[in-house]
């Protein structure tokens, strides 16, 4: 017998499940169904697929038995099974990078993060739960030695030689306290109807039923043994047939999520290419929408064969919080990773499938405003990545991104802001940089509030990125409130008397900053604030530079930022009979600094702003 330790992670996963995990505590039969369903799934595809695994005779069932009595519950599969290697990969591991950070996800929110067990592929630990003990005994295809795997769900666990008759994995419960209830017939047949009705492989359930006698007395008992799955594929089925039940039962059991999707979307198509997809949109974002390693979340079947659920090339990037199944009746089975990412035929159901995504978003947009609200909550960030990502479907994304404003309320689409648009307004507005809230107090937006010009307020961080590479709607720009050139539309006209009276205090401010910034220059723009920053047309802003700083990007220069001063605010008037050229460059140290701070920039030396501010007060 071989004596393993968990890896510290399993370990204090296990510890959060055990004690913390009790609201969906059901969940544990639906994963291990799932993974039953999972190691079938492979080996039917090796069936066909491996010339090794072809003589192996593919029998596909699921059964579940129990003894109330014993107090156990036990799952059985004819799939792909595990030998000793695999076990303590899959058992004893978790491969997956994130961990950690999920953990302690997990450990500030126990309770309600608890249906992301299954969302990050831990599913089977999900059933120390209702288990204080848990024997798995696997023999892989193939091979003719067996292993038994045994833990407690504490330290560690063991490994040994064991017997089995066929290939597959027997997951042997002994049942806690919290799961003597999960040995009753009924409640296995509600669980398994409600989260994993349409497993495409037979579930069957063993148990004794009682019988009776013309008096009412008990004659003994008979052994059944059911099914009680539809073990139908689903998205093959008409959808005249379907209730919205069946479809977010399905959702449940490929999502691992405990909420109905908020839509569908199930296609067949036929002619050149046959084939069938069901996509979903989750109510709320996946966890890991914005890690590196996100999970996949579309399933490629060939023929209702499964190929892949790890495939990020079934859908781009930015629709990585779909899930749902795409099954082709013209790929080969024994298709290749390397041959998919590049198979004409695969290209062609993916572009269609975008297209038809992006048509029901657009039909959730025009008719169903509760929907659209939760959708665009989640997941319009993703839709701005397609702007950048996907040339060939911008016009459409472009109809479905929205933004803030700083003339309405919620959210806004560029079509709206249009017909909104003053009729001798040549450009579209916009503002990057930072907090919504911090956007719309910008001293940058004062000019345009004076001429009651819109101005859209973008601060999602990737809009600095995403809206200057779009550069056009229709056939107007999008033009950055804080560039240095943008004011030149407002149609402000300079007054010369102002700036040549000017001319003399915004050149000693412009000495007395020095090298923090590329220029001082008179605004035109600001009416109510003494100061502000805007950025060169030709340079980065420094929200942006910040954030690819923030990203590892730390070979860009440094971007100094263009001070604009109010000609006419108290501030600069007061400077005209100042001969003092340290209060000077108090002012100017201040007037920057503040300008930094409004616009949500941290600023380089906070001691120093206050000392000099201090200084100006005291005067």
């Amino acid at each position: 017998m071989a004596v393993h330790q968990f890896q510290t992670e399993v370990s204090r996963l296990l510890h959060l499940i055990i004690h913390s995990l009790y609201s969906h505590k059901e969940i544990f039969l639906r994963e291990l169904v799932s993974n039953a369903s999972d190691a079938l799934d492979k080996l039917k595809y090796l069936t066909v697929a491996d010339e090794a695994y072809k003589s192996i005779a593919f029998e596909p069932r699921i059964d579940i038995s129990f003894d109330k009595e014993a107090k156990t519950l036990t799952i059985a599969d004819s799939g792909i099974g595990m030998n000793e290697a695999d076990l303590v990969e899959h058992l004893g591991t978790i491969a997956r990078s994130g961990t950690r950070a999920f953990v302690e996800k997990l450990a500030a929110d126990a309770k309600k993060d608890s249906n992301l067990i299954g969302q990050f592929g831990v599913g089977f630990y999900s059933a120390f739960m209702v288990a204080d003990k848990i024997q798995v005994t696997s023999r892989k295809a193939g091979e003719e030695a067996a292993w038994m795997w045994t833990s407690d769900g504490k330290e560690g666990f063991d490994i040994e030689n064991a017997e089995r008759s066929g290939h597959g994995t027997t997951v042997h419960l002994h049942l806690n306290d919290e799961g003597i209830e999960y040995a009753e017939r009924w409640s296995i047949e509600d669980i398994v109807k409600r989260y994993s009705n349409h497993v495409a492989f037979p579930i069957y359930l063993s148990y004794d039923q009682k019988e009776w006698d013309d008096k009412g007395k008990e004659k003994g008992s008979v052994h059944k043994v059911e099914q009680i799955n539809s073990g139908s594929a689903i998205w093959r089925r008409s959808k005249s047939e379907l209730k919205d039940e069946d479809y977010a039962e399905f959702y449940k059991q490929i999502s691992h999520d405990t909420e109905d999707p908020l839509f569908h979307i199930h296609t067949k198509a036929e002619g050149s290419l046959e084939y069938a997809t069901l996509f979903y949109v989750p109510k709320k974002a996946p966890f890991d929408l914005y890690n590196v390693d996100y999970k996949a979340g579309v399933k490629l079947y060939v023929k209702r064969v499964f190929i892949t659920d790890d495939d990020k090339e079934l859908m781009p990037t930015w629709l990585r919080f779909v899930r749902g199944v795409i099954d082709s009746e013209d790929l080969p089975l024994n298709i290749s990773r390397e041959i998919l990412q590049q198979n004409r035929v695969l290209q062609n159901i993916k572009n269609a499938s975008v297209k038809k995504l992006l048509g029901e978003f657009k039909a959730l947009a025009d008719n169903n405003k509760e929907k659209w609200e939760t959708f665009i909550g989640e997941f319009n960030r993703p839709l701005k990545e397609g702007l950048y990502q996907d040339f060939a479907n911008r016009e459409a994304i472009m109809e479905l991104v929205r933004f803030k404003s700083s003339k309405v309320e919620g959210w806004t689409s560029l079509a709206e802001y249009s017909s909104r648009m003053k009729g001798d307004q040549k450009s579209i507005y916009y503002i990057t940089g930072g907090e919504e809230k911090t956007l719309k107090a910008s001293p940058l937006l004062e000019a345009y509030r004076a001429k009651d010009i819109e101005v859209l307020v973008m601060s999602d961080d990737i809009d600095e990125i995403v809206v200057p590479s779009v550069g056009k709607y229709k056939d107007w720009e999008l033009k950055a409130v804080n560039r240095s050139g943008a004011d030149e539309e407002l149609g402000e006209k300079k007054d010369k008397d102002t700036e040549k009276e000017m001319a003399p205090i915004v050149e000693r401010l412009k000495k007395a900053l020095g090298e923090r910034v590329k220029d001082v220059k008179l605004s035109r723009r600001l009416h109510d604030s003494p100061s502000c920053i805007v950025a060169d047309e030709n340079d980065p802003s420094i929200q942006f530079a910040q954030m690819m700083r923030a990203m590892g990007q730390t070979e860009l220069p440094d971007v100094k930022p263009i001070l604009e001063v109010n000609g006419e605010h108290p501030i600069l008037l007061a400077l005209k009979g100042v001969e003092d050229e340290a209060r000077v460059a108090d002012v100017a140290g201040v007037l920057l600094d503040q300008a930094l701070l409004v616009e949500g920039i941290k600023i380089k030396d906070p001691a120093d702003f206050v000392k000099r501010l201090n200084r100006l007060l005291s005067k």
